[in-house]
């Protein structure tokens, strides 16, 4: 895995979306939720992506069919 993970131009402006509402956001309750909203979204994009790796090494080791 020698290639370097970029974000899509999508993801590129999403993020930066999602700067801008955190910069405009001066409640700290808001900020609150929102830190866990994200929290709980790279949290699950981890597992996302150990399962897919998973599922790629178990498919690796399989004789084919």
């Amino acid at each position: 895995m020698s290639e370097s993970i970029s974000l899509s131009l999508g993801q590129q402006f999403e993020l930066e979306r999602m700067s801008r509402v955190i910069d405009d956001t001066h409640d700290p309750q808001t900020l609150q939720r929102l830190a866990k909203q994200l929290l709980q979204a790279w949290q699950s994009q981890k597992a996302a992506t150990q399962w897919l790796m998973r599922q790629q090494l178990e498919g690796a080791g399989s004789p084919p069919l």
